[in-house]
């Protein structure tokens, strides 16, 4: 029921909803204006305001002009800000990916189990335990980085130590990611699930985008990590050894650089980034057993995209990604975006093999 303004608000989950007008209850001689009815049909997204407008004036008159609809430099912007925001959320996924694999060799389809972790992390500590999500965030960090930790030193240490092919550990990880999504859908059910804090904002107007004060403070953040482990990376002496490791783990080894504590720090440190990118996406469009599952096929693309084994690589496939899954929908459907995506990095691999990034390797 509206109140006296003649105005409503309602708090919903994201999803398809049918608003209908009850026409027997407006005022004696007032009626509903134009030709389209009294349903609205409209999508709500996650952290969005969505407003449904019914004209309204006395019995008989004429109809409003119609209302113009978006042109497509009207939602470019918006369009390209999503796919910026999605692409640093793929870029920490990514990131860890491109680490693991540059220095273990390793494909792991279980890492999208970890971002899915971070976010049920976080969910644990802030909707069932009543932290402040901020707290939940550095809490489901550490919890990642722990989890990462444990993976390398009970499973995949024990692999290695018992020389285990690559391709029999990358169809290990399959099954090991197998296991934790329905270890996860027993705990937590399949619906997908709010945090309690930030559920939806208004968003705030800056120049022609529209974006809610969330999204800024995660990208923030997100840009804050990624520059603080590629500065890591670049700078300290053990990036500059897991460089090493990446480039020729052998003659590391003869250098006196333990690979093995090395590989252990970058499976903490994937953990970590990976939980915080989950925690992220979660903010984004909710937390759900598999929403981890369903973004491993991009950040697999932004990594080869980007060049396997470089981070830098996956930064910059994760922004071509996320920008183009975005910005395609001004011509396809939009349950069609990831396909654009897949297109391209296609298209950029026929003419450039190695990546964006990748370097030339000879084989002989």
């Amino acid at each position: 029921m509206s109140g006296a303004d003649g105005k409503w608000t309602l708090s919903v989950p994201p999803g398809k909803y049918e608003v209908v007008l009850d026409e027997s209850t407006l005022p004696e001689n007032v009626g509903l204006q134009g030709a389209a009815g009294p349903t609205r049909s409209l999508e709500v997204f996650e952290g969005a305001m969505r407003n449904v407008l019914y004209p309204l004036g006395p019995v008989g008159a004429g109809a409003p002009p119609p209302e113009s609809e978006p042109t497509m430099l009207d939602r470019l912007p918006n369009l390209v800000y999503t796919g910026v925001h999605i692409g640093l959320i793929l870029a920490l996924g990514a990131l860890g990916v491109s680490l693991i694999f540059g220095t273990m060799g390793l494909t792991n389809f279980a890492h999208g189990e970890l971002i899915t972790f971070g976010a049920l992390a976080a969910f644990v500590f802030n909707s069932t335990i009543g932290l402040p999500l901020w707290l939940a965030l550095v809490l489901a960090v550490v919890a990642g980085g722990g989890f990462g930790w444990l993976q390398d030193r009970f499973f995949w240490g024990w692999l290695r130590k018992r020389r285990t092919g690559l391709v029999g550990m990358m169809i290990v990880s399959i099954g090991l990611a197998m296991v934790l999504r329905y270890v996860f859908l027993f705990q937590f059910r399949g619906d997908t699930r709010q945090y309690a804090d930030y559920a939806a904002q208004a968003g705030v107007e800056i120049g022609p985008l529209l974006i809610a004060p969330k999204n800024l403070i995660m990208d923030a953040v997100a840009i804050l990590v990624l520059v603080a482990v590629s500065f890591a990376l670049l700078k300290t002496r053990l990036g500059k050894a897991t460089r090493a490791v990446s480039t020729n783990p052998s003659l590391a080894a003869a250098s006196g650089i333990d690979v093995d504590k090395i590989i252990r720090l970058i499976w903490t440190i994937g953990g970590a980034l990976a939980a915080l990118s989950g925690v992220m996406l979660g903010m984004f469009q909710g937390v759900n057993f598999q929403m981890g599952f369903q973004m491993l096929l991009l950040v697999f693309a932004a990594v080869t995209l980007g060049g396997l084994g470089t981070a830098f690589g996956a930064l910059l496939g994760s922004m071509v990604v996320g920008v183009v899954t975005q910005v395609s929908t001004l011509w396809v459907p939009t349950e069609l975006k990831n396909v654009s995506a897949l297109a391209a990095l296609i298209i950029i691999l026929l003419i450039r093999p190695q990546g964006i990034l990748g370097r030339r390797e000879r084989i002989g």
